[in-house]
């Protein structure tokens, strides 16, 4: 009966995270959302996100259950640098029976603390490229098994394909913005051209000055050109 229990409990919050992919929820309400169903269906005592900063190849705590402000505010990790920068750089899972007493665990100090024992941590990955590691802790010793391996793995994985969604639609939005501030500061260009009887170059210009001297955005310029010639 227990091992069909975890069984569902396992199928469960791979589910739940499945959800979250497909849902209209903010990125950092997804991240909460999977930290939180992992670390119930795991018994985890602490569990966590950590995303990978391109630019400074750092891992950075992005998502905890984790009420504990020393965990909660640990430096970023260096790529191949402790347990996690080291489960990013090999893409594999790591397990450790106890990280007070691991040498390559870097934080021993909050695993005391907070009374931190057994760890799994797994690769977050899409396309075979890694963002992120996901890490569930244990109050007690725990020999996590093949199984509790594999449905770890199935989250994070998911939680990648969630998260590089939610980064691809900012991304979507952001471009989209800058065609139609675009389309607008073109616009208004050809206003004042005709207008004034000025070069595409000094139209720009004008244009810009504008928004200088306003404090305004180009494209709010933009938009009160074209208002002004409509009106």
């Amino acid at each position: 009966m227990r091992k069909k229990e975890a069984a569902d409990k396992h199928l469960q919050a791979v589910s739940e995270v499945s959800k979250a992919i497909t849902s209209d929820l903010y990125l950092e309400d997804i991240l909460r959302l999977i930290v939180t169903v992992t670390a119930e269906v795991m018994n985890s005592k602490i569990c966590s996100i950590l995303l990978l900063d391109e630019e400074t190849k750092e891992l950075v705590i992005r998502a905890t259950q984790s009420v504990s402000e020393a965990y909660n505010k640990k430096p970023n990790m260096k790529l191949g640098e402790g347990i996690a920068g080291r489960v990013a750089a090999g893409k594999k899972p790591v397990i450790v029976p106890d990280v007070k007493t691991e040498k390559n665990y870097l934080n021993r100090d909050i695993a005391v603390s907070e009374g931190l024992t057994s760890l799994l941590s797994v690769p977050m990955t899409v396309k075979s490229k890694v963002i992120g590691v996901l890490n569930v802790y244990t109050s007690r010793h725990h020999a996590f098994t093949q199984k509790e391996i594999a449905t770890m793995s199935s989250v994070a994985n998911q939680a990648a394909i969630a998260i590089e969604n939610a980064q691809l639609l900012v991304k979507t939005k952001v471009i989209e913005e800058e065609l139609k501030a675009r389309k607008l500061i073109e616009k208004a260009k050809a206003i004042l051209i005709k207008e004034y009887s000025l070069s595409e170059d000094d139209a720009y210009k004008r244009i810009q000055k504008r928004s200088m001297d306003s404090r305004k955005t180009m494209k709010e310029i933009a938009e009160a050109i074209i208002l002004a010639k409509n009106i």
